[in-house]
């Protein structure tokens, strides 16, 4: 059944697909899908994920970005508030952490999948709460994923990891929460050039911002989240909005 479903979901990707898609390797083909971006594209991608890792099993980037995919199915779900998506997020999140745990032990000294692993365990988490994921042991090994993704190469898919560590150290419950390293990382990711127009940075800034408290870090965060409250995303423009709402 799994390989008449797969069979029809390649039928049906070459009748609406531009041919010039499905040149190369199944991973090409996989890539391809994913780039169009959107619930169903990275959910039709992860089945041509999974098929290229059945074919080369031990291939660092087929692991990893298989990791992605199911991370960012989980993500979307999230996003568009999909029916059960806290369910898709414990089941999606886990299952791209193990992926990219395989990619870790092909090749350690790679950022990528340590970074994969670390937003996998949010999204797991973001479905069975982080004081779940905290009883499962998971604090440690997101810690060092993201911390290791930093030392390699810290600005990595946009800064991605210094963005991380900053939003690890932010939600953690007390006592684990950590203010002043939060802010640390913030304040080097406002350094790069990808802090400008990045909504999503803006927001988690302003929170910690907020939760700090004090005069200039409260007009700062003000700033930050009109700014955002106009965002092309209205995922990121609502939440920006609410926040404006309560705090102001």
């Amino acid at each position: 059944m799994k390989k008449l479903m797969l069979g029809c979901l390649l039928l049906g990707l070459a009748l609406v697909m531009p041919p010039a898609l499905w040149a190369g390797s199944a991973l090409d083909q996989a890539d391809a899908v994913y780039d169009k971006g959107g619930l169903e594209n990275i959910k039709m991608s992860l089945d041509l994920y999974l098929e290229a890792l059945k074919n080369n099993p031990q291939d660092y980037e087929t692991n990893w970005k298989c990791a992605r995919a199911h991370r960012d199915y989980g993500n979307e779900a999230k996003r568009k508030k999909v029916e059960g998506w806290q369910k898709i997020c414990a089941e999606y999140g886990k299952r791209g952490m193990a992926y990219a745990k395989q990619a870790i032990d092909i090749a350690p000294d790679k950022p990528d999948a340590h970074y994969y692993y670390g937003i996998s365990v949010g999204i797991y988490s973001d479905g069975v709460s982080i004081i779940t994921a905290l009883r499962e042991g998971l604090k440690d090994k997101t810690q060092s994923s993201f911390e290791k993704a930093y030392a390699l190469d810290k600005m990595y898919n946009e800064a991605g990891p210094i963005l991380s560590l900053g939003r690890f150290w932010a939600v953690l419950p007390w006592p684990l929460k950590d203010k002043k390293d939060s802010l640390k990382y913030y304040r080097e990711f406002q350094q790069t050039p990808f802090f400008a127009d990045n909504d999503e940075a803006h927001i988690f800034v302003a929170e910690l911002l907020l939760d700090i408290g004090g005069g200039d870090n409260k007009a700062e965060a003000k700033k930050l989240l009109e700014k955002s409250a106009g965002a092309d995303d209205p995922y990121f423009g609502d939440w920006a909005k609410r926040l404006l709402e309560k705090e102001f």
